[in-house]
């Protein structure tokens, strides 16, 4: 594991050694069966052929877009769904109040001392689109509910309480918001494209808190330009995003650093998945998360 975090975590499973891979991977790798990746730590895939004995990656984030389809057929590979949800599903109510409260706007006449009363719009009775019905989905529509607003959860394919992808053409024009928490795949890759986006009601909100890839950037730049549509962004393509880049002075946008699952205790919050994952493993049962590309 990357950090004293994760011993610390660990140590209470019964049969495990536990130790670091980093800075430098020690010999009693020779040994280790689970490998747990820092966030975002892609470059630990580098160790995979240095542990011969390696049958389990556990990570730390719910996506994982850097490690699937890129271990060999004997390694398993875990997600951490469950740890950072509710923190993604509260920036995602809180980009949607930023636009029906025109918190931005308000802030704008606050610099230049202007007292600016009007009328807002409500998150109230809305209908929002969520695209990914697992954790976060179900995160999200708790709290939409709470809200008053009107959630639609759309997967890979349709079960009960859930629709279909194969649905969208006829859902999207039916929503005033568009949530995407679907996995980076090649069924995702620029899943919203133009075609997708012409078919939003004008004023639409599309907020993507997945991957920047999920999104056509062009197509949505020529929507914001327009005035049409407006866009709540967590995640980007090309990301980070160059200072240069039109997205920065687009209109009717929120942008945020890839920060919507980064709140105070997400390491704890991400170890404590990770070692109810690796306990299933020590005891001889296969981890809950493991990854099988639907949504």
């Amino acid at each position: 594991m990357p950090d004293e975090h994760g011993i610390e975590a660990l140590s209470g499973i019964e049969g495990l050694r536990v130790f670091r891979h980093s800075p430098r991977l020690p010999p009693e790798a020779a040994d280790a069966e689970v490998l747990i990746p820092d966030f975002l730590g892609g470059e630990a895939l580098n160790l995979v052929d240095r542990l011969p004995k390696l049958r389990l990656v556990q990570l730390l984030t719910t996506g994982a877009d850097a490690w699937a389809g890129r271990l060999p057929d004997h390694i398993m590979l875990s997600t951490c769904r469950g740890a950072h949800g509710g923190s993604s599903a509260e920036w995602v109510v809180g980009a949607l109040l930023t636009f029906y409260r025109e918190f931005t706007a308000f802030d704008a006449a606050r610099r230049v001392g202007k007292w600016t009363p009007h009328t807002t719009d409500t998150l109230q009775d809305k209908r929002i689109l969520v695209i990914g019905a697992g954790d976060l989905g179900h995160q999200l529509r708790r709290r939409f509910d709470a809200f008053d607003a009107r959630t639609t959860l759309v997967a890979s394919r349709a079960r009960d309480g859930v629709h279909g992808v194969d649905e969208l053409p006829a859902l999207l024009p039916e929503h005033d918001a568009v949530v995407l928490v679907v996995p980076l795949t090649e069924a995702t890759t620029r899943m919203v494209d133009k075609k997708f986006l012409s078919l939003l009601p004008d004023g639409a909100i599309v907020v993507n808190a997945a991957r920047g890839p999920v999104v056509d950037t062009d197509a949505l730049l020529a929507e914001l330009t327009s005035g049409r549509l407006r866009a709540a962004l967590d995640v980007t393509d090309p990301e980070p995003l160059p200072a240069d880049h039109p997205l920065w002075t687009a209109p009717n946008i929120v942008i945020t650093p890839h920060v919507a699952g980064n709140s105070a205790g997400h390491r704890a919050r991400a170890y404590r998945v990770a070692a109810a994952e690796i306990a299933r493993f020590a005891a001889g049962k296969a981890p809950l998360n493991l990854l099988r590309g639907a949504y």
